[in-house]
């Protein structure tokens, strides 16, 4: 898979897909092929220079590229445009991108591992035509209960993630109220009376 053949298919999957629909993508690097790239330590010093006066960006003093890239850093979010996101966007379609390194959070893969553990605890043969058809058949077990399953994981998930940044709030919160404590060599009681 490439760039330009998932866009060639998003372009075949856009229209039968429902007004305001939502796809949930991660970021597989097909899936995030921007529209202009920002330069990098490896760009040209002039192309670098260019893609910020693109951006309205006034350089009017001599930089060195560690200088021209630390304004590309700061422009660089406000202009990151994925091909894929505007292609939706164009056919009133929702890009909704999966944090990296998050399978957790992604139904589908949850679905594509129940697939390949179906064609690992069958396949005896190692053959490609029989590999296919334990694909075909891993991939027909996947039934509404099971699809129901891996779509409310995600959601326990998520809500464990909030607990655990709310836990984790506390803690520092109380670290932080101990450290200064410890460097003012107030006591808590003392803290509290201030």
């Amino acid at each position: 898979m490439n760039g330009e053949t998932f866009r060639e298919w998003m372009e075949s999957i856009l229209p039968q897909l429902k007004p305001n629909s939502v796809i949930v993508m991660d970021n597989a690097s097909y899936h995030s092929v921007k529209f202009d790239k920002a330069p990098t330590s490896t760009t040209r010093k002039a192309e670098i220079i260019k893609w910020l006066e693109d951006k309205e960006e006034v350089i009017d003093k001599p930089m060195v590229i560690p200088e021209l890239l630390q304004i590309v850093k700061r422009l660089k979010p406000q202009h990151e445009k994925f091909v894929i996101d505007e292609l939706a966007k164009a056919n009133n379609k929702i890009i909704l991108r999966l944090p990296p390194y998050h399978y957790e959070l992604n139904p589908i893969e949850l679905a594509w591992s129940s697939v390949k553990n179906h064609v690992r605890m069958n396949n005896s043969s190692y053959k490609l035509a029989d590999v296919k058809k334990l694909l075909v058949e891993g991939v027909n077990r996947v039934d509404a209960e099971m699809w129901g399953n891996f779509i409310s994981h995600p959601i326990k998930e998520k809500n464990n993630f909030y607990e655990i940044d709310f836990i984790v709030d506390e803690v520092l919160a109380a670290e932080i109220t101990d450290l200064r404590l410890t460097i003012t060599g107030d006591t808590p009681s003392d803290s509290y009376s201030n």
